[in-house]
């Protein structure tokens, strides 16, 4: 069964284009190395909440669009090894292509896949 790494982050509006450059090059280097599919979003209807919502988790500040991503794994397995080599991978180290927002406000996590319609 399919996996998912699923992403939420708020990036500063005008960093915008150097954000899509950021994705499309790691969009390389991920499925290089496994990775099925990388789908980057940008919100546009992404409302505040009172409880809970994107903007208030990521700390979304008025200068800045939440953003929602994820990558598609064929299995955690490919997942786990394709990561790995990610993380160590040149292409994406801080000094060559640093990300244009605040990672300490990135929400992250690994989903196995249960209904697929």
């Amino acid at each position: 069964m399919t996996y998912v790494d699923g992403f939420v982050a708020a990036v500063p509006t005008a960093n915008r284009d150097k954000y899509i450059q950021h994705a499309r090059d790691a969009a390389i280097v991920f499925k290089e190395h496994g990775a099925l599919q990388m789908v980057e979003c940008w919100g546009n209807d992404v409302p505040d909440g009172q409880l809970t919502s994107f903007p208030m988790a990521v700390k979304c500040q008025t200068d800045e669009t939440v953003i929602f991503s994820w990558i598609l794994w064929p299995s955690r397995e490919v997942r786990d090894r394709g990561m790995a080599k990610v993380m160590e991978d040149p292409r994406l180290q801080p000094d060559v292509n640093p990300m244009p927002f605040d990672g300490k406000r990135l929400i992250y996590g690994g989903f196995e896949v249960v209904v697929d319609e």
